[in-house]
């Protein structure tokens, strides 16, 4: 089966592990090539068809082996799988590179909710100190005065934002977003399809028909066509035989015909896998766990009451409320909003002097009851609203006044927020715990999962708005 490997891919590899190799005067080379993007897009598999192609030796590691029981583990091994990779290069007499993949997964901080240990520092200030220094890269406990080969590094991952920012600075690591365009995808997909019969024509329509997947997913579409001959095989067999038959058998192994390949049956099949992927998507189970696990934190509290009523609260009196009906949330659709009706209403309170906001929306498609918020500013709520009504999702990001400069926010939800009710509780939530912190909001593009929007709410000097 002939691959296809994507010349800009190609391209990007190729001179930055020739360029890792070569002694150019007065240029300091970045050791660190970070390939990111969505998931499924085939980021490790064109690596390994570059490595191939170019006659590279590789040396793996894992994301899983980026943590373990006890601390210093995974940094040792980052310099132990270095040092061997350099000496292969001696030993071979070929370029050798080390790779890692699902850097993020290992050492990536997503939420607030992942738990950031001792390890993923060492890992961190391990890969900065290579980086920096390539020719010498220690053992914990030893010491060698000869100089290493330089090696460079290849990582993967989705999503490069939650690694320690210093780690991805220019210097030290080149970025190459991995987002195949239309071509790659038919290149790619004409691969996976190259001895079933199928035309480049019929590739053309396939990859137009499933434009927003994956990569990945044609490559599934093509397994999920033998289905329907294995369940004729199991049922030949009998399914109390299956093992037996298939793992500890005398007999050859089963001859399996080419099943239908044509285009309307692999469009067929495809749709069947979108109408899966739609069944995970619309259960949002884990919303509801995590609005469960929200609403019993002392500053979400819903408050029965008729549509469109504002009321205050028992508490004691504050800068501002913001009540907002979720019986009245606008319901999202495609592009915009609809059936919405704003009312802003202002109320004096005697004894502070202070004008609480109210705010309501009419639709009566989300929940009953209504939720009070102590902090969400009305600016705060339309800014979320103006990203839900563009068809993209919302995040949270907060960053101290320390690390504010070096750009090292980190994510407060611990999903991409698409409604009203779960955004502004989670706001509320972050402005409580983070009043001294910068906090921002986020449009996420979810198709491609990529930031759009990025906008200040809170600074540290306590206000709240301020872009």
């Amino acid at each position: 089966m002939s691959y296809y490997i994507s010349p800009r891919f190609l391209d990007k590899l190729a001179v930055h592990i020739t360029k890792n190799f070569l002694e150019l005067p007065g240029v300091r080379v970045p050791l660190i090539l970070g390939v990111h993007g969505r998931k499924g897009e085939g980021k490790s598999f064109q690596c390994e068809l570059v490595f191939e192609r170019m006659g590279v030796e590789v040396t793996h590691i894992s994301g899983g082996e980026l943590e373990s029981p006890d601390a210093g583990d995974p940094a040792r091994l980052i310099r132990l799988r270095y040092r061997e990779t350099a000496e292969l290069v001696k030993v071979r007499g070929k370029m050798c590179v080390l790779m890692i993949n699902d850097l993020d997964a290992g050492a990536g901080r997503f939420d607030e909710g992942t738990q950031y240990t001792v390890n993923t520092q060492l890992v961190n200030a391990t890969l900065m100190n290579i980086a920096d220094n390539p020719t010498d890269v220690q053992l914990p406990g030893s010491y060698d005065s000869n100089p290493l080969q330089r090696v460079p590094i290849i990582v993967t991952g989705n999503d490069f934002s939650t690694l320690y920012a210093p780690l991805i600075r220019d210097g030290r690591m080149e970025k190459f977003y991995w987002h195949p365009d239309r071509d790659d995808k038919i290149g790619i997909v004409g691969g996976i399809f190259g001895e079933d019969g199928l035309s480049h024509t019929d590739v053309e329509k396939l990859v137009d028909t499933f434009a927003n997947q994956a990569i990945d997913f044609f490559g599934a579409l093509r397994s999920r066509i033998y289905d329907e001959q294995i369940r004729n095989f199991i049922h030949d067999i009998g399914i109390e035989r299956v093992s037996s038959r298939v793992v500890n058998s005398a007999d050859a192994p089963p001859d399996f015909r080419q099943p239908n390949f044509s285009l309307p049956h692999l469009i067929e099949m495809g749709n069947l896998m979108v109408e899966q992927q739609k069944l995970v998507d619309d259960s949002r189970l884990v919303h509801e766990y995590n609005r469960g696990a929200l609403r019993s934190q002392a500053n979400f509290i819903p408050i029965p009451a008729p549509n469109h009523e504002a009321r205050f609260t028992d508490r004691a009196p504050l800068e501002a409320q913001v009540i907002t009906n979720f019986q009245s949330i606008p319901e999202q659709s495609g592009n915009g909003f609809k059936n919405e009706i704003y009312n802003e209403v202002s109320h004096k309170n005697i004894s502070e002097g202070i004008q609480p906001y109210y705010r309501t929306y009419n639709n009566g498609d989300i929940h009953h009851g209504q939720l009070t918020t102590t902090r969400v500013t009305p600016e705060a709520i339309n800014q979320m609203r103006d990203i839900l009504a563009s068809g993209h999702h919302i995040g949270i990001d907060y960053v101290d006044q320390i690390r504010f400069a070096t750009g090292g926010w980190r994510s407060f939800s611990t999903h991409a927020i698409d409604d009203m009710e779960n955004a502004i509780a989670t706001l509320e939530q972050c402005l409580v715990e983070h009043t001294k912190d910068y906090i921002r909001l986020v449009g996420i593009d979810h198709k491609v999962n990529l930031r759009v929007m990025e906008t200040i709410i809170q600074r540290p000097d306590g206000k709240i708005g301020s872009l």
